[in-house]
């Protein structure tokens, strides 16, 4: 048994990394404001987001299992340089806008934890998040990195379920499908957080690291398919706990520290402190994976290829992880402004990553027998079809 579990661990390093960086501080602060303010009620928003994040990540995989080259110069093959280029540096824009919160989320962890000022963490937690650039390995050390954070994530928030002790009738009546009033932008909102579709996009990068071929198809579908349900449980578990502690108290939460100070007065200062060792754990593997993604594919992009032992790789990831420190420190907060433009070339590039993965998994000269079954093709569609609503929902906020 301990030998299964030795190799089940050592088998998760591609499906932990995309876990870790698709839940950031975002996505806590989601899945806490819709526990507080719709108890279970959307806890099957969760598992359906993360049916379709696994349909993805397990397509992505093949992907890189299947080609030597990388996904970018498939596409650019395919449909052009200037298409390649446009995804590449549009992913590397989005992740960039981005960042700055999660660097923020690490800040404030620290800074409530021990009533300091958040900036000295800011800049700290950068400077170790670049230090990790200089290992040789820097693949092997990211993974267990992410390993130890995604730990860090499971025992902080499991604990929390915990203490707030849920109704086993609550979770399984928040498993069948309810649209409460108010409730769309929020849903659409949490499918975003789970099932995306950028973090899919960059499995087979992370298959292609770990030397993987077409024979370990096996293993790759079932450490991506155990990352990603790890993924849905840590979301699933922070709602769960806002549902049962916060709902029956009418207490709203905007931000993930406002959830860590609620609990505090209910079930006490071990309750507070273990959520924000979680909010730790969620915003440093996101800022890692977030720079770590944007630092590649723009390396790609840009004929630097993509591999993560590359120096000019290296240097664009650095560069991402100073961005986000840099708007942090000045602005001390993500402003609006580029909220904004990340969620405008979002709403641009996630459909075609989207069309992207399914084409290349249906070449057959490509993908030979990993090539995409009938099913898959069903589900990966179904995923596409959320895709685009999710990008015409967004469109008609941001824009009308």
């Amino acid at each position: 048994m301990n030998q299964a579990i030795r190799s089940w661990l050592a088998s998760l390093g591609p499906g932990i990394i995309t876990a870790a960086l698709v839940f950031g501080p975002g996505s806590l602060t989601l899945a806490s404001k819709i526990g507080s303010l719709y108890g279970y009620q959307l806890l099957w928003v969760s598992v359906v987001a993360t049916v379709f994040m696994i349909v993805f990540t397990r397509m992505a995989a093949r992907i890189g299992l299947a080609n030597e080259a990388s996904l970018l110069t498939i596409i650019r093959e395919k449909w052009g340089h200037p298409v390649a280029t446009l995804l590449g540096v549009g992913v590397f824009l989005v992740v960039s806008s981005f960042q700055a919160g999660n660097t923020i989320g690490v800040g404030l962890a620290f800074s409530e934890l021990y009533g300091t000022s958040s900036i000295p963490w800011i800049i700290g937690m950068t400077l170790v998040g670049i230090g990790l650039l200089f290992f040789r390995s820097f693949y092997k050390v990211l993974e267990k990195v992410m390993m130890l954070l995604v730990g860090l994530m499971l025992v902080a928030f499991l604990g929390t379920v915990v203490m707030a002790r849920p109704s086993l009738t609550g979770i399984l009546s928040g498993l069948s499908p309810i649209v409460p009033t108010g409730s769309e932008l929020l849903i659409i909102a949490l499918v975003a957080s789970t099932f995306s579709v950028v973090g899919a996009f960059y499995q087979s990068y992370l298959v292609q690291e770990r030397g993987w071929k077409a024979q370990q198809r096996k293993q790759a579908h079932r450490e991506s398919t155990s990352g990603i349900v790890i993924l849905g449980l840590i979301g699933s578990m922070v709602l769960i706990s806002a549902a049962a502690v916060l709902n029956p108290q009418s207490i709203e939460v905007k931000s993930a520290t406002d959830m860590a100070k609620a609990l505090e007065p209910l079930l006490g200062p071990q309750a507070k402190a273990l959520f924000m060792y979680g909010l730790f754990g969620a915003s440093f593997s996101s800022l890692i994976g977030n720079a770590t993604i944007g630092g590649s594919l723009l390396g790609d992009a840009l004929g630097y290829n993509s591999q993560l032992h590359s120096g000019p790789v290296r240097l664009l990831i650095a560069l991402v992880m100073i961005l986000g420190a840099a708007i942090a420190v000045v602005f001390g907060k993500l402003p609006l402004e580029l909220i904004v433009f990340a969620q405008s070339i979002t709403i641009l590039i996630v459909p075609f990553i989207g069309v992207a993965l399914i084409r290349v998994a249906n070449d057959l000269i490509r993908m030979k027998e990993l090539v995409n079954t009938l099913w898959q093709n069903v589900l990966a569609f179904a995923g596409l079809a959320l895709l685009i609503i999710l990008a015409l929902a967004n469109a008609k906020n941001l824009f009308f």
